[in-house]
């Protein structure tokens, strides 16, 4: 089958539906589709089918008199995916009709083609009345969870609904220039040379920022190593770090390796990096290889440092925790739909272990770098604060960056500030 709409909703609903990731999903569905345009659809249908999952998923219930969601997933999915071409990427209203009616015949679902029909139709005659309903609540109105939305509310009281409404937004697509093989102005001369919109990051040295998302693997520079794909709020950690040529540095939980290839671009490192699962420890090998970069990299329990470490203390310890990833939904829709409220303490507490057991393997006079991809304090500050508390070996380094603002401990952007994701930061000395 290469109806593209028919595949995105089989993908849909295993996302939505069946708790696969929107990454497993779309690997799977592309390589199923020849033409760079119909693959380019069906990253967009995916994406803000999960994205826009929760608010659409309730108009069908408004929608439907009887769900389709357990007896006929693919169709449920479908049926999203066609109110997100009408109110999301607002494609015309005829061709996104037919077309949608046209997969429910590739999904081998021809009796219930006049019913995908209907519900469509029905939307375009009662759109305004169904959308006002949707708005009256944030879990519909943002498409955010219950849970999410009101811890969000409880820890930015200031800024929630701004937060809320930038983790829907499409984010720009930000290239870190490595400086070990190219000056970044010659690399955004590069680019704009080839008809992409490219320009230099205002306040980050190897940012480069394009307005919208691109098969990178086509872009000029990308096969000889030229540039990696990184937020801007992922690439403030190497200036936190402050590395210098010679010393020895971990980063622990480290897949993809876009935080370790930073830091070895800018100084000749003895770079170990860590990861657990051993496919993702592979992504990292493939991205040094083809940034040329060098590194150990060890398949192993951040918070069993035994198995891996060599006895031997580092000058920079990064700890990338593992996170409830709150603060990527623009990046990463699905986890909105995977994520549960019970994640939160058990997170935290892995949290706690992950410093617990790497903070002995800091040299004196070494810096420790925390790092989440998270909006809640209870994963970031409370983390923090719960483990240096009293701690006399340890002394926080005062952090402040052009966009975000002071946490209790450390410093947190939260998405949309300075158009970059959210990302909380905190940093420690070893006395």
């Amino acid at each position: 089958m290469n109806d593209t709409r028919a595949l995105a909703a089989q993908a849909l609903a295993d996302v939505a539906l069946r708790g696969k990731s929107l990454r497993e999903a779309m690997d799977r569905k592309a390589p199923l589709l020849r033409d760079p345009r119909d693959r380019a659809l069906l990253m967009a249908l995916l994406s803000d089918g999960a994205r826009w999952w929760l608010r659409f998923d309730a108009a069908l219930d408004r929608l439907l008199d009887k769900s389709l969601r357990s007896k006929e997933p693919e169709v449920h999915a479908l049926l999203v995916l066609g109110l997100v071409q009408l109110e999301i990427l607002q494609l015309q209203d005829y061709a996104a009709v037919a077309a949608t009616v046209e997969a429910t015949r590739a999904l081998q679902r021809p009796r219930l083609a006049g019913l995908v029909n209907a519900v469509l139709r029905r939307w375009q005659r009662e759109r305004e009345t169904l959308l006002a309903a949707l708005d009256a609540a944030p879990q519909t109105r943002y498409a955010m969870p219950p849970w999410l939305a009101k811890a969000i509310a409880g820890d930015w009281p200031a800024q929630h609904e701004a937060v809320l409404a930038d983790s829907n937004r499409e984010p720009p697509l930000m290239l870190r220039a490595n400086r070990r093989r190219i000056e970044r102005d010659a690399l955004v001369q590069q680019l704009r040379a080839e008809g992409y919109t490219a320009d230099p990051h205002a306040w980050l040295a190897d940012g480069i920022v394009l307005p919208h998302s691109s098969d990178v693997t086509r872009m000029p520079g990308f096969a000889q190593g030229l540039f990696a794909v990184q937020d801007g709020a992922a690439q403030v950690a190497a200036e936190i770090a402050q590395v210098r040529n010679g010393q020895r540095v971990l980063d622990a939980c480290a897949a993809p390796g876009g935080k370790a290839c930073h830091l070895l671009e800018r100084a000749d490192l003895a770079l170990t990096a860590v990861e657990f699962d051993a496919s993702r420890a592979t992504r990292i090998r493939q991205n040094l290889e083809r940034l040329g970069l060098q590194a150990e990299v060890c398949v192993g329990d951040a918070g069993d440092p035994s198995a891996w470490w060599d006895g031997q203390a580092f000058d920079r310890i990064l700890i990338d925790a593992p996170c409830s990833a709150t603060g990527v939904l623009r990046r990463r829709p699905d986890v909105r739909l995977h994520r549960r409220a019970s994640d939160i303490d058990a997170l935290a507490a892995q949290q706690q272990r992950i410093l617990a057991a790497l903070w002995p393997l800091l040299a004196p006079g070494g810096r420790l770098v925390y790092i989440t991809c998270s909006l809640l304090r209870a994963e970031n500050e409370a983390v923090v604060q719960g483990f240096f508390a009293g701690r006399d070996d340890a002394q926080a380094v005062p952090l402040q960056l052009p966009v975000g603002q002071a946490a209790v401990s450390g410093w947190q952007i939260l998405p949309g500030d300075g158009d970059l994701d959210g990302m909380y930061y905190a940093a420690f000395e070893r006395r």
